[in-house]
């Protein structure tokens, strides 16, 4: 059960990163996601298999949305529920959310076939792409209903605390992903549907790893269909007010997802990614992850200066956070920005240029350890004595702004982004490993 106790009781550093830092690290891995298709396609050679991927990518990201509309929306409503202790309740609740996405799911499916041709042209597939793009499209549609699932229960398994083994399940899918995707695109030969394949049995296999860890560890989280079924009046057992509840956080969630990079005035490609990212990647990660896991504001009773330094301490450090997960953005649009000429995407690496987008990148670095004096008062850590355990990321740091400043922008900035998600890893680590005064 996560409550306020922990806020009540733990240092201010053990409450913020017990909860949000592994979200954030699962976050930083649903990020890399979304880039692994694109990079190993990248190293084919073949610009028209790079373009009918890239065009396909918004309907990956609406399942992404979609599945969060029943993993936000429903852990949300299911940890308010737990905070009354209102476990059966939350229990039947989390068993509907793993349904509904699922139902979700299938009728992903159906009509993505049904409409396919009608979706890739307006995707804006070309002679040149079609095929490719209608290979990767394909496959991932078949793979919806997995793919939408898997949002659910990584998010539900953060409301009983277990954000740690969230986080698992979303690394190893992500890792099961990297191995699969030069496999098949290039020792099987089977190009974008072989990156297409590889998502989708990546997903497969995060979702068999929370299944089993619902059934064999989780007490008040259920996938049990029976406990959404009410057998004497033969409906579900799931009043609209319920459901209702679930879509008024899931639905915004939606829109925001699918707004990034879809939908009629995309966000990343109107310069305001890396604004996005260190909001959403940042801020609310962070603090709407506490809010989200125990139900309501943190507070501490009788202590108003510890309150504020709770959200004192989530503020600075959702900012860090977002600052480098924006570094990550920065350099795939200062990689993609002759290709994002010519398509007409006005990423912030367009608007500004190379030079002044490889300044900006290099500044969000360097901003997230210039603030680390004050988010170390924040978290109440001694700064003045452990300095010394922050040479190695602080040096990475360093190595990371010189690869960014020199490196030219071509397929060699696919290691500086890969640099980029293991340096903010690093940071991270340091982080936790800090002693408190």
């Amino acid at each position: 059960e996560m409550d306020n106790e922990l806020f009540e009781k733990a240092p201010i550093p053990e409450a913020y990163f017990s909860l949000a830092m592994p979200v954030v690290l699962s976050m930083l891995v649903t990020l890399v996601y979304n880039m692994v298709d694109t990079y190993f396609i990248a190293h084919t050679g073949n610009t028209d298999m790079v373009a009918g991927v890239s065009l396909t990518a918004p309907v990956f990201t609406v399942m992404i949305a979609l599945g969060d509309i029943f993993g936000l929306g429903g852990s949300s409503v299911i940890s308010r529920l737990f905070g009354q202790h209102r476990f059966a309740d939350g229990k039947r609740l989390s068993a509907f959310c793993f349904y509904a996405a699922i139902a979700t799911g299938l009728l992903i499916l159906v009509l993505g076939l049904a409409f396919r041709d009608p979706m890739l042209a307006l995707l804006g597939a070309t002679d040149d792409t079609w095929q490719y793009a209608s290979d990767f499209y394909t496959l991932i549609i078949v793979g919806s209903p997995f793919i939408i699932v898997s949002m659910t229960p990584s998010n539900l398994l953060r409301t009983e605390g277990h954000a740690v083994q969230s986080m698992i399940g979303s690394v190893a899918g992500t890792a099961v992903n990297i191995v699969l995707n030069p496999l098949f695109i290039h020792g099987f030969g089977w190009g974008a549907a072989g990156s297409a394949g590889a998502t989708v049995i990546a997903n497969i296999c995060t979702d068999a790893y929370f299944v089993w860890f619902t059934l064999r560890h989780s007490s008040n989280l259920s996938i049990d269909p029976r406990t959404v079924i009410d057998r004497a009046r033969r409906r579900l057992a799931v009043t609209a007010r319920e459901v209702g509840s679930i879509l008024a956080i899931g639905i915004p969630s939606l829109y925001f997802t699918y707004g990034y990079t879809g939908g009629p005035w995309p966000l990343a490609y109107k310069g305001l990614g890396e604004i996005f990212v260190i909001l959403f990647f940042g801020l609310v990660a962070v603090l709407g992850t506490i809010l989200v896991q125990i139900g309501t504001a943190p507070v501490v009773p009788g202590t108003l200066v510890e309150s504020l330094a709770v959200y004192n301490a989530g503020i600075v450090t959702g900012i860090q956070c977002g600052l480098l997960c924006a570094v990550m953005i920065s350099v795939n649009n200062i990689r993609d920005r002759k290709e994002d000429l010519t398509t007409g995407k006005r990423t912030l690496a367009v608007r500004l240029g190379e030079g002044k987008a490889r300044a900006m990148a290099q500044s969000f670095i360097l901003a997230a350890y210039i603030t680390l004096p004050t988010s170390s008062r924040a978290l109440h850590l001694n700064l003045s004595h452990t300095w010394w355990m922050w040479i190695p990321s602080i040096l990475f740091g360093g190595y990371l702004m010189l690869l960014i400043r020199k490196t030219p922008a071509d397929s060699r900035m696919n290691r500086v982004l890969a640099l980029s998600s293991l340096h903010l890893l690093l940071y991270l680590a340091t982080y936790t490993i800090l002693p408190t005064r």
